[in-house]
This record gives C-alpha cells, sequence and structure tokens, in this order.
C-alpha cells in the first residue's frame, strides 16, 4: 500500500533567483534569508541585473557586487548554498535546459524584463533562464512591480501567464497587521515560497 502523501511532488532543491530594476528590495531579502536556512533546498543560483545594483544601493544601502549575496541577507559569512551568476554571463549553467533548475523566481521584477521573457528577447541571463523555465515547462514566477499598468504592460502581463509564468504582483497583505515593513515583506516572502512548494514554518496563516 502506498502512503499518503507519495504522490505529492518534492520541494524544489535547485532554485533561481533573479531581481531586477524595480522596487521591492526588501522582499528579496527576506526570500534569500529564507532559503539560506531552508534544508529542503541545496542550491540557489542568484542573478542581479545592473539595474537591480542601483535599487539595492538605494533601498538597502548596498554598494559593489563584491559579496553581493552577504551584503542582500545581512550575513557577515559568504553563503555556501547562495551563488551569484552575472547577468552577463549567458553561458552560465542556469542558461541551459541540460541544468535541472527546479523553479526560478523574479523578485522583484520590472516591466522592461516582464517585457523581454513575454516577448522571447533572452539577452542576458535572466531573461535566457526564464526562457529555459517556460520551454522546459519548470515554474516561473515574476513578481511584478509596477503601477499604473499601461495596455503595453497587461499585454506583456497575459503573454508570459500564457507561456506559463505566475504572475505575482508584490502586493502586501495587512490582514495579519503587521507592525513593521519586514513583518510584511516577510509575510510576502513567505507567500512567493509556498507558491513553489516551500512552505514557511512561520508564515501567517488566517484562522477565519
Amino acid at each position: 500500500m502506498p502512503n499518503a502523501g507519495d504522490d505529492l511532488p518534492s520541494p524544489p532543491q535547485n532554485l533561481t533567483i533573479a531581481t531586477t530594476g524595480a522596487s521591492g528590495a526588501l522582499y528579496l531579502r527576506h526570500v534569500l534569508v529564507a532559503l539560506e536556512r531552508d534544508n529542503r533546498v541545496r542550491n540557489v543560483n542568484f542573478i542581479a541585473s545592473d539595474s537591480a545594483l542601483r535599487v539595492l544601493a538605494e533601498e538597502l544601502g548596498l554598494s559593489g557586487r563584491t559579496n553581493l549575496v552577504a551584503q542582500v541577507t545581512g550575513r557577515s559569512r559568504v553563503s555556501r548554498k547562495i551563488h551569484q551568476q552575472f547577468n552577463s554571463d549567458i553561458g552560465a549553467n542556469v542558461a541551459s535546459g541540460s541544468y535541472p533548475a527546479d523553479a526560478m523566481v523574479v523578485m522583484p521584477c520590472s516591466v522592461g524584463t516582464l517585457a523581454r521573457i513575454a516577448n522571447g528577447i533572452a539577452w542576458q541571463l535572466i531573461e535566457r533562464a526564464a526562457d529555459v523555465c517556460l520551454k522546459e515547462k519548470r515554474p516561473l514566477v515574476l513578481c511584478v512591480r509596477e503601477t499604473p499598468l499601461n495596455k503595453i504592460h497587461i499585454r506583456n502581463l497575459y503573454r508570459a501567464a500564457d507561456a506559463g509564468a505566475t504572475i505575482f504582483p508584490l502586493v502586501p497583505a495587512f490582514y495579519f497587521r503587521p507592525d513593521t515593513l519586514d513583518q510584511m515583506a516577510h509575510e510576502l516572502a513567505c507567500r512567493v515560497l509556498a507558491h513553489v512548494g516551500l512552505p514557511q514554518p512561520d508564515a501567517y496563516q488566517w484562522k477565519g
């Protein structure tokens, strides 16, 4: 007799996390910190666009590319799990469908990055890795951050969703009455991770 839950998918162990030039660096911080401590996850490939570096500097006070993961997570030591990939390195591991990435999250996802993904323009690593996820039918979550949306944005949201991506706007929840920005960002990060099969033990659950 099979055990209950035998048919449930295994949690993703190999993730790609990308960040682009839209506001929302605090969300990214909470995602990376959660993945660092999650023993189910063995490897994370992290990609930051050039525009993302500007946002990280403005919103988190970071500078340069050196030890970027440690800067984002606020850790003093270099992560052995999260590995930085350069966006210009179109020959990196995640650029190939033969590399066994389980899922990819773009957080935050600018509408420029959305446009390139939605229209198959894979001229740098973030878009190429996303394109690989779509062609290999792997989970791709685009945490889009823009408002208001014009018709071009809306068309591209539809195109990306129609190709297989999940559109996960960075819309914070308030029903659990967060006291700080960190609490608000952490809860949304937990929601995103749960969506790719990594529910977090400290996530808020509505009881009704």
